[in-house]
C-alpha cells in the first residue's frame, strides 16, 4: 500500500517537476517575426546598470526586427525596457533553466528567428551547465555565424570568450572571486575554467571579467591568465568595469562607451610560478586601459589607453603606474 501510494504521489508530481524545468517563453509587440538582415555587432557590458547606448548599439543592428533576451533565471524585465528604448517588430526573453529545456526544439527554433540577441546576467556556471553542448549553443553558434548581433552584460558577458569563468566553484554565499582570493591559490577549488561555448572569431584566444573595478577583479584575471596561459594556451584578457561597454565591430575595432573603462591585459612573455597551494608570482602584463569614448581594436591589441605593467608577486600586484595602482 505505502509503495503504491508514494508510486501514485510520484505520479501526480512529475508534471510539476516537467514544468519546473520547461522553458519559459514571453513577448511583446508583434506575435510574427519579420524577416530582416541584421548586422553583425558585439556589446560587452561589464554589468551593474543597464546601458542604454550598448543596447542601442544591438537595436541599430537588428534592422527592425526581433530582439531576443536568453536568462536561466529571472522574468521579463527587459521586455519593457529595450520595447521602449528601440523601435523593433518585437521584443522577447526566453528562459531557459535546465538541460531538458535546452534540448526543446521549440527553444532553438526561437534563437534561430531572433534579429539580435542578449544574454542577461546572473550565473554563467549555468548557462555552461544548462546550455553547453545542446541545441541552445548550437543555436547561438548558428546565430554569430549569420551575423546577429549579440551582447552580454555580467554574467551574460563572461560566456562570450572563447575561455571562461564559469564560477561552479562559488557558494552561495561567497558569489564574487575577488582578486585577492584567486592570487593567493590560482588552483583553488573556486577557481573553474571552461572553454569552447561560443565561437565569436574576434574573441578567441580572450577570457572576459566583469564589475571589474567595483569588486576588485583585477587580481582574478590575472589569475586566470596565468592558469590558461602557463598550460599552453596564448590568451588575452578583457575587463570591463561596471557602468561601461565594450562596443565591437566585425573589423575588430571597438569604442568602450559608458561610465567606466576596459582593461585589455596580454601576458604574452609572462612567466612565474603558478603552483596548486602557492600564492601567484607571474608577469609581467601589458595593460591598456581604455575610458569611456575612446577607441581599441582587438585584432591589433591596440588602442587609445593608458598603458602600463603589472606583475604579481607572492599574490601581491605590482603596478609601473605612476603612484601604484591599487586593485
Amino acid at each position: 500500500m505505502r509503495a503504491g501510494a508514494g508510486l501514485a504521489l510520484l505520479a501526480a508530481l512529475l508534471p510539476f517537476f516537467a514544468q519546473a524545468q520547461a522553458y519559459k517563453y514571453i513577448r511583446v509587440g508583434n506575435a510574427a517575426d519579420v524577416p530582416v538582415k541584421p548586422r553583425a555587432g558585439f556589446a560587452l557590458m561589464g554589468g551593474g546598470e543597464d546601458l542604454d547606448e550598448a543596447f542601442r548599439f544591438l537595436c541599430d543592428r537588428a534592422h527592425g526586427g526581433d530582439f531576443l533576451v536568453l536568462r536561466s533565471h529571472g522574468d521579463d524585465d527587459y521586455n519593457p525596457f529595450i520595447a521602449k528604448l528601440c523601435t523593433l517588430n518585437s521584443v522577447a526573453t526566453i528562459i531557459i533553466p535546465s538541460r531538458a529545456a535546452a534540448a526543446d526544439p521549440t527553444v532553438a527554433e526561437k534563437i534561430a528567428h531572433a534579429s539580435a540577441i542578449f544574454i542577461a546576467g546572473g550565473d554563467q556556471g549555468e548557462y555552461i551547465r544548462f546550455w553547453k553542448g545542446t541545441p541552445v549553443n548550437d543555436a547561438l553558434n548558428d546565430a554569430i555565424r549569420r551575423g546577429v548581433p549579440m551582447g552580454g552584460t555580467s554574467a551574460g558577458l563572461a560566456v562570450l570568450g572563447q575561455f571562461i569563468y564559469t564560477s561552479l566553484g562559488d557558494k552561495p554565499d561567497e558569489p564574487n572571486l575577488d582578486g585577492r582570493t584567486a592570487m593567493a591559490d590560482p588552483f583553488g577549488p573556486r577557481i573553474a575554467l571552461d572553454h569552447g561555448f561560443l565561437d565569436i572569431s574576434l574573441l578567441r584566444g580572450v577570457i572576459t571579467d566583469t564589475h571589474f573595478a567595483t569588486r576588485s577583479r583585477m587580481g582574478r584575471l590575472l589569475t586566470f591568465l596565468a592558469r590558461l596561459n602557463y598550460d599552453g594556451n596564448a590568451v588575452r584578457g578583457i575587463g570591463v568595469e561596471q557602468r561601461a561597454a565594450v562596443l565591437l565591430n566585425p573589423d575588430g575595432s571597438a569604442t568602450v562607451v559608458g561610465h567606466g573603462a576596459a582593461y585589455f591585459v596580454d601576458p604574452a612573455g609572462a612567466s612565474g610560478t603558478v603552483m596548486q597551494g602557492k600564492p601567484l608570482t607571474y608577469g609581467p602584463y601589458a595593460v591598456q586601459k581604455t575610458a569611456a569614448g575612446h577607441a581599441f581594436n582587438v585584432k591589433t591589441w591596440s588602442g587609445d589607453a593608458t598603458r602600463y605593467t603589472l606583475s604579481v608577486a607572492n599574490g601581491a600586484i605590482r603596478s609601473t603606474q605612476a603612484g601604484g595602482a591599487v586593485y
